[in-house]
């Protein structure tokens, strides 16, 4: 004999509880899916009870899922910056600082057919460094200048 469901209790069964949301949300800014989540753990990779108590104890400080989530965000993208490896822990060491910590800026350096372009101040004008060392002055155009982001 088949047990039937009330909708009501089906529908709180797919409902994340607080703690849920936090530690989803964790592995989200980590860029894994639930689904990814749920396999790694079936597998052992991932115990996802390990995370439970910080998030907890995230949403006790934080007061909301919201304001958590919030804090995960920022450090996530703080620690992404600078290729740093973060846990919902770091949000509680960086607590006190979330409102200054801003992710790095990119930096785009100018390039001329792979050799690096220096701005001198003084003459005003743009100088390509040669392989040898050689700074030769640029006379290419603006749209042959390659602007690439340095590690």
């Amino acid at each position: 004999m088949k047990k039937s469901v009330s909708k009501k209790q089906a529908s709180k069964e797919k409902e994340e509880t607080a703690i849920q949301q936090v530690v989803n949300h964790f592995f989200y800014t980590k860029g894994l899916s639930l689904e990814k989540v749920k396999r790694d753990a079936r597998k052992k990779k991932i115990i996802y009870s390990r995370f439970t108590r910080p998030a907890k104890q995230l949403l006790v400080l934080s007061g909301s899922v919201r304001r958590a989530k919030a804090a995960i965000d920022k450090v996530a993208a703080w620690a992404k910056s600078r290729n740093l490896d973060y846990a919902i822990e770091t949000v509680f060491k960086k607590w006190l600082e979330l409102d200054r910590l801003k992710p790095r800026e990119i930096v785009k350096k100018p390039y001329f057919k792979g050799d690096p372009l220096v701005w001198s101040e003084s003459k005003k004008k743009w100088y390509v460094v040669a392989k040898d060392g050689d700074w030769l002055e640029f006379a290419g155009r603006e749209q042959e200048v390659e602007w690439r982001v340095e590690k």
